[in-house]
């Protein structure tokens, strides 16, 4: 009785985090998108402080982890923390080079979210899947069996068909957006794309190297994206800190922006230890279906062509494909 029930619990986890992962990547492109084209009184909240936020939320959720890992002894707490981070600053010192890499990443979805619909960012970004195997290929020594080639085509196939230049850029409600704003996004996807599969491959790498806790790597992650994060701030938004504050613009719809930030990453470690490559693909392909709908029927940003829908079913056909040999993750992203 115990091994059937135990399998149904597994698959009763790969299930529900699946649907988590396709809820908090369908809403944290929507409501980014949102807030940043959302037009209300006063100034905009700051990306650069949307970002540091992300990242302070993201540290206490772990510490919150480990805490619960370790039965709630305060001792136990502080003893991992020394040992696996104070004590070890050459292994901490490690996560510098992806931290920094990913705090990038993350302000520059903020300017893709700002010039690009949801629809065409959502299958526009799938560009990581090609990027991450590229690099798992060069750093990792991985092989990619003929499916996965295969698939790599029709994904870059389908990304320059969704970019393919149109008449239309927008209907009468949605906001006007230029060939030059259209080209600003489409840059800042393509150069998080780069920068999420060598961040990623590399954090993998680091995994692999030792045993450590995945929640013990974010908060070193976590620490690092604080301080680069917050460079950031008083580097290019100095001025209007000094002027408004750190925390200009927030309200409600900014605090979830920040929250489903800073959880994407806990939601993508428990779907990588529950689900499969295949699953994970379902689940993407869904959110960009789902991501298509609500920007052409509530945000009213996205006027679809059947350009557009032939590529975004090449790249949903490529996700299922990519993982279809691969019995095992072949990505290790900490972040979305």
């Amino acid at each position: 009785m115990s091994l059937p029930s135990a399998s149904q619990s597994q698959s009763r986890l790969k299930y529900v985090s699946l649907g988590v992962l396709v809820l908090q990547t369908t809403s944290l492109v929507l409501t980014m998108r949102y807030s940043r084209t959302l037009l209300g009184e006063g100034p905009r909240y700051l990306a650069s402080s949307a970002v540091v936020s992300a990242e302070l939320l993201k540290i206490l959720t772990c510490l919150l982890l480990v805490f619960y890992d370790h039965s709630f002894s305060v001792r136990a707490l502080n003893r991992v923390l020394n040992e696996e981070i104070l004590n070890k600053p050459m292994e901490t010192l490690k996560l510098a080079i992806p931290s920094g890499i990913y705090t990038l990443q993350n302000n520059l979805l903020y300017v893709a979210l700002s010039n690009l619909d949801a629809a065409t960012y959502q299958v526009t970004y799938q560009l990581k899947i090609l990027t991450t195997a590229l690099f798992s290929v060069s750093m990792l020594g991985k092989r990619l069996g003929l499916y996965q080639w295969l698939s790599l085509l029709i994904l870059m196939t389908g990304i320059a068909l969704v970019q393919w230049p149109t008449e239309s850029l927008g209907g009468p409600s949605s906001t006007p957006r230029t060939a030059g704003s259209q080209l600003v996004g489409v840059i800042a996807v393509l150069i998080a794309c780069f920068s999420s599969g060598f961040a990623g491959v590399y954090f993998e790498k680091i995994l692999k190297e030792t045993k450590q806790s995945v929640w013990v790597r974010n908060i070193q992650l976590g620490l690092f994206g604080l301080v680069f994060g917050l460079i950031g701030v008083f580097v290019y938004d100095g001025e209007r800190v000094r002027e408004s504050g750190v925390f200009q613009g927030y309200n409600s719809l900014t605090w979830t922006v920040v929250a489903l930030q800073a959880l994407g990453g806990l939601v993508i470690a428990a779907v990588i230890k529950y689900a499969d490559n295949i699953l994970k693909g379902f689940a993407t392909s869904l959110s960009i279906i789902l991501s298509t709908l609500i920007s052409y029927f509530w945000l009213k940003d996205f006027d679809p062509t059947s350009v557009f829908f032939l590529g975004a079913m090449l790249v949903i056909a490529a996700t299922f494909l990519y993982g279809y040999e691969g019995k095992r993750p072949a990505i290790s992203h900490s972040k979305v």
